[in-house]
């Protein structure tokens, strides 16, 4: 007998936790060393695995480039494992010796790791280095549209991790993946944290499930050109972030702002780095694709080139056309070009000066990017600091590619594919996610102060006088004979007030 699908997949979900969490328990014992030569075992096979799987990933979901996912399984898998390989997540990591306190590392036990169709392999490493590296087990639920690619890129991580002394099920994964099994997954009596990478929805799921989660929003990231930036490297830097990949990291630039010194110089540079501008007719016709319902995104056109975006709005364009920008000056759900697109396409918004500018960002963020990042290209510190301090985003890149910058290629924040949007996007860490977040930390702390705890006096308080006690007593005999005889459906409130108010003074 054939058994549905659904309960196909949610009974291999329950036999990879399982084995995740026996596998886990064995885990647990592993020294510093045993753990950080799995780890760089597994690091090794998934880098050079990089090619074979970027391939795999662009021919299953049709989304992205070969080349730029090649470079995204690297980052997590290369630079992942050089950002924690010094880091100590076994026995005791820490001790501060004036104050007389010792850390000392403990794993959360089995981690449910969720992963998004946009970057199916790269996350897949990313989040199974992590997770050994802190002692954890992990059990992945693939996206619907990338399960052969992410269960590949599991498969590597698995074979190596075992041949490295690994525990035979500590890396697990739901090859039938389904809402039901993810949900349930999620749920688990024996899952012990959440690491969600995908839409608003899920990441609600993993915050509402009753586990710990680390969730992360969406990154509608504005881009603001102030004018005193470097023009030409800003345009040719802009153009190549929103190009990676075709826009599917989220925290690629979603939005141009320009100020309006500098907007012609910009047009020109963003032309010369083969970006098409729209007119009003081919807009219209761009905005029924980008959100064929009003506030929702078309999932056509994400990942893919800007050639086949316009040909699937009926735009004839040239055939080097990396990006298309349209002008806009409203934002809004109902605004398509305003929302988060993940695919090469742009407004391009027109401020006069930095406090318009401001307010603009803002506006885009509040859209449906709070917290995530914002990206910034000028040579006034004035204009960075300020921007750093107002702005509600957890990352603030400047002068380089927002896209790879965010996730630690061009900058030196923590290599990462899961970014934190903080209590501005609803999230718990404005961290970019990494070893030490999946660790507890315990801490042996031994007394340093004295302190002198004062005794009980020997003051006899008051007691309740005889006649208080039995005036208290007479009262509530009072008012349930009074309740005895009343109808209550009669009784007049102003005439229980006086009643109250006589028996009171009575008894004072």
């Amino acid at each position: 007998m054939e058994y549905d699908r659904d309960l196909q997949s949610i009974q291999e979900m329950r036999d990879a936790v399982q084995r995740a969490k026996e596998a886990q328990q064995k885990f647990e014992s592993f020294t510093q060393e045993q753990v950080d030569h799995i780890v760089e075992k597994v690091a090794d096979a998934a880098y050079k695995a990089s090619e074979r799987l970027a391939e795999m990933a662009v021919a299953e979901t049709g989304m992205g480039v070969v080349e730029h996912k090649v470079i995204k399984n690297q980052v997590g898998s290369r630079d992942v494992y050089e950002s924690i390989k010094d880091e100590k997540t076994v026995g005791a990591i820490g001790e501060d010796k004036q104050l007389k306190v010792t850390e000392y590392a403990s794993p959360f036990g089995v981690v449910a790791a969720i992963i998004p169709t946009t970057n199916p392999t790269s996350t897949a490493f990313f989040k199974t280095l992590i997770a050994l590296k802190s002692r954890n087990g992990i059990v992945v639920s693939p996206h619907p549209s990338a399960v052969e690619c992410t269960v590949e890129a599991l498969k590597v991580c698995n074979e190596a991790a075992k041949e490295a002394g690994a525990p035979d099920g500590i890396i697990g994964w739901i090859s039938k993946p389904s809402m039901p099994a993810t949900t349930e997954l999620m749920k688990h009596r024996d899952v012990n944290l959440i690491l969600a990478t995908g839409g608003g929805g899920l990441v609600k799921a993993a915050y509402s499930s009753g586990k710990p989660a680390y969730g992360v929003g969406p990154g509608n990231v504005p881009v603001y050109l102030e004018k005193s930036c470097n023009v030409k490297k800003a345009c040719q830097m802009l153009i190549d972030s929103k190009t990676f990949d075709n826009g599917t990291i989220c925290a690629t630039e979603q939005a141009i702002v320009v100020d309006q010194n500098i907007k012609e110089m910009t047009i020109r540079e963003l032309k010369n780095n083969g970006a098409y501008f729209l007119n009003e007719e081919e807009k219209r016709k761009m905005e029924k694709v980008i959100s064929p319902t009003k506030g929702k995104l078309n999932p056509k056109i994400v990942g893919r080139p800007a050639v086949k975006i316009a040909e699937m709005a009926g735009i004839d364009v040239p055939g080097d056309t990396r990006v298309l920008i349209a002008e806009e000056d409203q934002i809004g759900k109902e605004i398509p070009f305003s929302i988060e697109k993940l695919s090469p396409l742009f407004p391009l918004y027109t401020v006069k000066g930095e406090e318009e500018a401001k307010q603009t960002c803002l506006a885009l963020l509040n859209l449906g990017g709070r917290g995530h990042t914002l990206s910034l290209h000028t040579s006034d510190q004035r204009i960075a600091d300020m921007f750093g301090k107002e702005m509600p985003v957890s990352r603030l890149v400047v002068n380089t590619l927002s896209s790879i910058g965010a996730v630690g290629g061009t900058t030196g924040l923590k290599p990462s594919l899961t970014l934190g949007c903080g209590s501005f996007g609803g999230n718990i860490t404005s961290d970019n996610i990494t070893a030490r977040h999946l660790l507890n930390i315990k801490r042996l702390a031994y007394g340093i102060k004295e302190v002198s705890i004062p005794k009980p006096s020997k003051r006899v308080l008051p007691e309740r006088s005889e006649s208080s006690t039995k005036q208290s007593n007479d009262l509530e005999k009072i008012v349930e004979q009074v309740l005895k005889n009343v109808d209550t459906r009669k009784v007049d409130a102003k005439a229980v007030s006086s009643i109250v108010d006589k028996v009171v003074k009575q008894y004072q």
